[in-house]
């Protein structure tokens, strides 16, 4: 479909059974994005939710399936469209050369007993469409294999069954929705680099767990691993099941020192099973729980940090930023657990949160995300993502966001986390901190002012580049915190409003 022979010159087509893996097109986008003469670029599977991105950015879409591969442009003029196809071409080869080709690779395994059958592999790693992760887990722990699942939305008792089941094998089920972890010096999913040393953390929390791990190796320590459970870990359903393996597992690991456990807020009797359990181990064991009067998760690094024997550092902020003056905050996460202690933070201080993830049922968000007062989104939730990259891989639809709320004249403060480390977006600040310039100018030209704070969670190691990725934020006019808590704390003060 084309059309009309004006500039800008718009192109749509439809590729049917051209199937791609969602992040390789992410990448085919962006090249062909950077192509000559295009102004825009999406490259996509026909789910329904990314039909519904590219038609947000303009596209004429006609009736597709998800069995169709998009192909939507939009040029300087029609002159270019030769070309530009031609780069979506070469773009989609690049990805499928990368991954080999069936004429100098084995025959792959048809399950996931059988793969770890020919290998040596100590664990498997599972990243298939939630509803199909569950037997291939269990074909894993049936084959005695710890087990790694990366895939989110897995049926509650699913991943109930699951982890009785590891319990009666001695295996370690990490996750479902395990976004990170750190096993033997590597890190996997959303990891950051980090050194080896004493501390070793069981995570019912991705981001949470990336946020220690950034806060403890800028003040010189290191871990012995992190092993994520999944969010519902320490719910009242599960009850610590998988957290209760991995503390055991660090209980005898002689390089361990110091446990810590960090989540998303617990179920309380869940919270005292394992302060219950943590007593009956040998190596001591420090508990960074969020919730109502607890404390944050900076707090419980701090705590680390003196429990080893170590100076707690300056944590550091790139640039400044003007109070926005009385108004409303709004919270704009790709990481839950960060989401979640900025709305402890905000709640303390300003009163009600309104959120897609809400610390209570009462202030739950609509479909249209808005509220009138303080709302925080977490765009990596699960809802958000089925059929779309992780808001840390692909930022479009936050940045969408970022736009639409810097026109609301309500708003006066935004708060944003970013997340580096391992499968994250290669230059996060190369969208953002443009997003963030257009962002502050649409709101002086409306005669306010717009406040942007945001916390970049992240360590020296990390490819993209720590301080590189904070100045540029900085430069673009947002203050930057490695802190989620103090960021937090500094949007919430800079509300005319707050108390």
């Amino acid at each position: 479909m084309t059309g009309h022979a004006e500039s800008p010159f718009e192109h749509v087509e439809l590729r049917p059974g051209a199937y791609a893996d969602s992040v390789a097109l992410l990448q085919v986008s962006k090249d062909v994005a950077a192509a000559d003469g295009v102004l825009a670029a999406q490259v996509a599977m026909a789910t329904p939710l990314n039909l519904e991105v590219i038609a947000r950015m303009g596209f004429t879409l006609p009736e597709a399936s998800p069995n169709d591969m998009v192909v939507a442009v939009r040029l300087a003029s029609e002159e270019h469209l030769t070309s530009a196809l031609a780069t979506v071409d070469a773009a989609i080869d690049a990805t499928r050369r990368q991954s080999g080709s069936s004429e100098d690779v084995v025959v792959p395994s048809r399950t996931t007993h059988s793969a770890l059958s020919r290998s040596r592999a100590g664990m498997a790693l599972i990243s298939v469409p939630g509803p199909s992760a569950a037997v291939e887990a269990m074909d894993a722990i049936d084959a005695g294999q710890d087990v790694m699942i990366f895939s989110d939305n897995v049926p509650l008792d699913q991943e109930i069954a699951l982890k009785q089941v590891a319990a009666q094998r001695d295996v370690l089920v990490m996750g479902p929705d395990c976004g990170t972890a750190v096993v033997n010096g590597v890190g996997l999913g959303f990891a950051n680099t980090v050194r080896p040393g004493p501390v070793g953390l069981v995570a019912a929390s991705g981001t949470g767990c990336q946020q220690l791990l950034a806060l403890l190796d800028h003040a010189g320590v290191g871990i012995s691993a992190a092993l994520g459970v999944g969010g519902r870990d320490l719910g009242a359903d599960v009850r610590g099941l998988s957290t209760r393996q991995a503390m055991r597992r660090l209980d005898a690991d002689p390089t361990t020192e110091l446990i810590v456990v960090v989540s998303k807020p617990p179920a309380p009797e869940v919270a005292q099973e394992l302060r219950d359990f943590a007593a009956t181990l040998s190596t001591p064991v420090q508990f960074a729980l969020l919730g109502a009067r607890q404390p944050d998760l900076t707090a419980a690094a701090e705590q680390v940090l003196r429990t080893l024997g170590r100076a707690v550092p300056e944590w550091p902020v790139w640039g400044t930023t003007a109070p926005g003056g009385s108004g409303q905050l709004r919270g704009l996460f790709a990481g839950g657990t960060l989401c979640d202690e900025s709305m402890l933070v905000a709640e303390a201080e300003l009163g009600e949160v309104w959120s897609n993830i809400p610390l209570g049922d009462d202030h739950r968000l609509d479909s249209t995300l808005e509220a009138d007062g303080t709302v925080m989104i977490d765009f990596g939730s699960d809802e958000m993502t089925q059929g779309r990259p992780h808001p840390m891989i692909d930022p479009t639809i936050r940045l969408e966001h970022l736009a639409k709320v810097s026109a609301n004249p309500a708003v006066r403060v935004v708060l944003m986390d970013v997340v580096l480390g391992h499968g994250a977006d290669a230059d996060p600040a190369a969208t953002l901190a443009p997003a963030i310039r257009t962002a502050i100018g649409t709101a002086r030209d409306d005669g306010r002012e717009l406040s942007v704070v945001i916390a970049c969670v992240g360590t020296s190691g990390d490819a993209q580049g720590l301080e590189r990725q904070a100045q540029s934020l900085a430069d673009a006019g947002a203050e930057v915190h490695l802190s989620n808590a103090r960021a937090s704390h500094r949007a919430v003060s800079l509300i005319g409003n707050a108390s």
